[in-house]
């Protein structure tokens, strides 16, 4: 039986989400819109999560007072182009996601009761928000921007600094904005199907 065409992405837009899309750290001098951040959430909130608990939680961080207050928290490499960006998002993840589960799987609304372990609760929250941070990159891809994710930071500074009562904790950062192509180094390999992948 064929595959249906119609059903897929074009090449055109498999080329924007993977193929040509690329890592960037020099930024376009153009605005990132409330709008647009909003339909990006609109987008990312889509994809599956344990119980559908969608336990990530975005901080947009787009004025200067609030790039002060990230900027600590920096290594040194990551501050320029982190201040340069129209937007850095915190990526976090609440450890309580699990009252909200009455709401999110209503077909179970007692899930939220098998939560008592806070270490495995935190392992879920971190396992989860990782994977609504990737869902965050690919729609923002879809929707022209570019991407900027980075781990070059002190956690417990940034969750001091804007998660000051515990409930949510830093996973990574994303700037987001339009990056200079021509800034670009030229793009590294990665492993081939055969060395990355098994069929059992």
């Amino acid at each position: 039986m064929e595959q249906d065409l119609s059903e897929i992405l074009s090449d055109t837009g498999l080329d924007l989400i993977f193929r040509k899309a690329r890592t960037h750290s020099v930024w376009l001098d153009k605005p990132v819109s409330d709008v647009l951040l909003q339909a990006l959430y609109d987008l990312l909130r889509w994809g599956p999560t344990t119980l559908n608990s969608g336990p990530a939680r975005l901080v947009f961080l787009r004025s200067p007072e609030a790039k002060q207050r990230l900027l600590p928290a920096l290594s040194p490499g990551n501050r320029d182009k982190t201040l340069a960006a129209p937007v850095t998002v915190i990526v976090a993840y609440d450890l309580r996601f699990y009252d909200h589960l009455p709401k999110l799987f209503p077909q179970n609304p007692a899930a939220k009761d098998g939560f008592k372990d806070p270490k495995a609760t935190e392992t879920v929250a971190l396992r989860n928000s990782s994977l609504q941070g990737a869902y965050l990159i690919v729609a923002a891809r879809a929707l022209g921007l570019d991407c900027g994710p980075m781990s070059g930071f002190d956690n417990a500074k940034v969750d001091a600094e804007f998660f000051p009562d515990g409930r949510l904790k830093s996973n990574f950062l994303c700037n987001l904005a339009y990056g200079d192509a021509s800034q670009l180094k030229p793009r590294n390999p990665r492993l081939s199907f055969d060395e990355a992948c098994q069929i059992i």
